[in-house]
């Protein structure tokens, strides 16, 4: 019997694709676990340091270009101011002359009309005042990022901008009315389309054309 189980051989593993594997455990200490927090922490602080240092070179830039932009329009709008100033003093000449000549006031306003082109030959407005670069800049919070004494000035100019183009509109209110078209209104209606050129515009393009000069000159150094 022993004979037999010998011949057999040694005893057989009853599932040989089963291997059997060691686990190796890699024991580590608290300066290894301190180290990666720290190596975790600095690499997350760096990202937002260069991340701000990033974004304030971008504000800068955004901010010059915006200024930039708002000088060009200034010195544009300056240009655009003097030309129509003179303009509308020439306007308000003609009119003055219109006011002391009956026979002129009935060649101006004829056929139930009032025929601008007598006094104002170019139109009420004879140039245009941009301000795209400064409703730009305020959509990017410019108020923000230069200081109050330029916001102020800025501010005041695109303002009186503002009036000065409303001088079409409030002239035109007089000139289209029913009444203008009346040859015994003919002179009234030349006073308060004066009254209007001055109140609007004329009186206060000195002023304006001063704050220009100023603006860019502030804005070039800034």
């Amino acid at each position: 019997m022993e004979d037999e189980v010998n011949a057999a051989g040694p005893p057989q593993d009853p599932n040989p694709n089963i291997k059997s594997k060691s686990e190796v455990y890699v024991l580590r200490d608290w300066k290894e676990y301190a180290g990666e927090s720290l190596l975790i922490i600095f690499s997350v602080l760096l990202a937002l340091v260069l991340t701000e240092f990033i974004n304030k070179i971008h504000d800068k830039n955004e901010t010059r270009d915006l200024l930039i932009n708002i000088r060009n329009e200034l010195i544009s709008n300056k240009k655009a101011e003097a030309e129509q100033y003179a303009y509308h003093l020439r306007v308000i000449r003609s009119i003055d002359s219109a006011l002391v000549n009956p026979e002129l006031q009935k060649k101006i306003v004829s056929n139930d009309e009032f025929h601008l082109k007598k006094i104002a030959p170019d139109g009420v407005l004879y140039r245009y005042l941009d301000d795209i670069a400064w409703e730009v800049a305020k959509n990017h919070n410019i108020s923000s990022r230069i200081s109050f004494r330029t916001i102020k000035m800025l501010t005041y100019i695109y303002q009186d901008q503002a009036r000065i183009m409303k001088a079409e509109d409030e002239i035109a209110k007089v000139f289209l009315s029913r009444e203008a078209g009346k040859v015994e209104n003919a002179h009234a209606t030349l006073i308060l389309i004066k009254n209007n050129y001055k109140g609007w515009a004329v009186d206060r393009a000195p002023g304006l054309l001063k704050q220009y000069d100023k603006a860019i000159k502030l804005l070039g150094e800034e």
